[in-house]
């Protein structure tokens, strides 16, 4: 009689112990699907590893509060791809691509952010319009502090074209007249709006560091 009950707790034991791990299994794939899954619809997944390193290149300049934005801003320059994920040769005067380091394309773009962002809160512009002199330099800021101080596409249209007029065999759009940017073809006029929209996406998305401020404020 107790062998027999012996024997039914040790099937009872053993059956319970199946479960378990079929249970934790389970939950395991599960996990890991998602993650999957997360990883595979997440258009920030390459932006959001150089997240640390965008973070303590503006805690320098005490503008880590810009974090989110700086990711979003990458995204649009190269979707956290290449050697110059920040697009950032340009702005330290080098032909473009030029730097070929992650982390010191961030420093150099960083410091580009930094500087149109102290100079448009010295002109009194938007902070849209800040984000749109990252593409077209602080020259775009002046022209915009001289029509009203408030970022526009058409703004940007006229200032491009004003450039274009200036150096016309150099601002082409590669010739193609059917580019969405043709005859605007210094810089992209819908840069800022680009950027605002993957903020917004990004909020969405798995979090990356810290929250954003609204980028249509002053700072």
């Amino acid at each position: 009689m107790k062998k027999r009950r012996r024997k039914k707790f040790k099937t009872f034991f053993v059956l319970f112990l199946l479960f378990i791990a079929l249970a934790m299994f389970q939950t395991y794939f599960q996990h890991q699907k998602r993650t999957s899954l997360l990883d595979n619809h997440d258009p920030f997944i390459e932006v959001k590893k150089y997240s640390p390193l965008i973070q303590a290149e503006l805690a320098k300049y005490q503008l880590e509060s810009h974090t989110s934005l700086l990711v979003a801003l990458m995204q649009q320059e190269s979707g956290g791809k290449g050697g110059d994920p920040m697009q950032a040769s340009e702005s330290a005067g080098l032909a473009r691509n030029s730097i070929t380091d992650p982390k010191q394309s961030i420093e150099v773009g960083v410091l580009h952010f930094q500087r149109i962002l102290t100079y448009g809160n010295e002109r009194q512009v938007d902070f849209p319009t800040i984000i749109q002199a990252y593409n077209m330099g602080s020259g775009y800021i002046d022209y915009v502090a001289q029509h009203g101080g408030k970022h526009s596409e058409e703004l940007a249209k006229e200032f491009s074209l004003l450039q274009v007029q200036k150096q016309p065999t150099l601002y082409t759009c590669g010739g193609d007249k059917n580019n969405f940017r043709y005859p605007y073809c210094y810089g992209d006029f819908t840069y800022s709006t680009k950027v605002n929209k993957n903020l917004q996406l990004l909020g969405d998305s798995i979090p990356v560091i810290n929250n954003e401020k609204t980028s249509g404020e002053a700072f």
